[in-house]
């Protein structure tokens, strides 16, 4: 399978604070600047107290659902898979795993969990707590010695062979959800509310907390928008959504090249690029894109 990259996990102290006011969004998820609410866009969440985060709460249950309307989010990790494993069938993805020689051990799963970056162990240790008998449960000790690390001590011969049949029970299925919820789709969606972002925007964050991860250094996501912060304002800072989207992605290929010169950038090139540059705030089918020159349609 082609893939992009795994995620990235950073070890660096949380930025500070970013303060701005987010839009109330229109029914069709486009900014609405006549319809305007204070709150507070955080660089990390890490960073808020728990009065900021129940105004933030308070000013995002007001909003529209955008990507996180059913429809939507699937049509996003539909568009996710293309660019992670050349498809649009992500349920087919949950007994994905191999290691693709990025450093970061086994990439696995339907967002690309990795035995070094965390997230895989994260996962495996949440399943295992509820489901105590599961075939995964044996490699928790081998998979906490690995984590931060691309080595297979312990994994090898049976944990690609488990992570696959575990992956057939829907409770595993269920859990995977969840975990890509809670560590990845939800902070990105709620700060690109917070940001004034249609529903484009709420996709270019989400994709760029998958790939990236949730680091706050130069490559990681926190990391990638303190730095578009510098350089345009978000929209519910006053400034144009598609010119803070624009820089936001120029940064997130400087990231991607950082790390490798050589790297396909297609997902944003020809893809997210194209849908902000043909006005698709809304992020609205039919959507047509190509990543590694494979072309994907969805339609209306």
């Amino acid at each position: 399978m082609k893939r992009a990259g795994c995620l990235l996990l950073s070890l660096v102290a949380v930025a500070p604070l970013a303060t701005a006011a987010v839009y109330l969004l229109s029914p069709d998820d486009d900014p609405a600047p006549h319809a305007r609410t204070t709150a507070s866009a955080p660089a990390h969440p890490g960073n808020q107290s728990e009065a900021e985060r129940k105004a933030d709460d308070k000013a995002i249950a007001s909003l529209p659902p955008g990507l996180a309307a059913p429809r939507k989010k699937d049509l996003a990790q539909q568009i996710v898979a293309s660019a992670e494993n050349s498809t649009l069938n992500w349920r087919g993805q949950y007994g994905y795993i191999e290691d693709i020689d990025d450093g970061q051990g086994y990439t696995a799963g339907i967002i690309g969990f990795c035995t070094g970056t965390h997230d895989l162990l994260t996962l495996v240790e949440r399943y295992t707590k509820a489901h105590p008998d599961n075939g995964l449960a044996r490699y928790l000790p081998a998979l906490r010695k690995v984590d931060g690390t691309d080595s297979h001590k312990g994994l090898d011969p049976g944990f690609t062979a488990a992570w696959k049949q575990e992956a057939t029970r829907k409770a595993f299925q269920d859990t995977q959800e969840k975990e890509r919820d809670r560590g990845y789709f939800d902070p990105a969606v709620r700060l690109a509310k917070l940001d004034g972002l249609g529903t484009l925007g709420q996709f270019i964050y989400y994709d760029a907390m998958v790939l990236h991860g949730p680091g706050t250094g130069p490559h990681g996501f926190y990391g990638v928008r303190e730095a578009a912060l510098k350089e345009a304002d978000t929209p519910s800072q006053g400034g144009k959504e598609k010119a803070y989207l624009d820089i936001f992605l120029d940064l997130r290929r400087k990231a991607m090249k950082a790390k490798n010169p050589d790297r396909d950038t297609t997902r944003i090139d020809t893809a997210q690029r194209q849908f902000l540059y043909d006005g698709n705030l809304s992020l609205k089918a039919p959507l047509t894109w190509k990543v590694y020159g494979e072309t994907f349609h969805i339609p209306g």
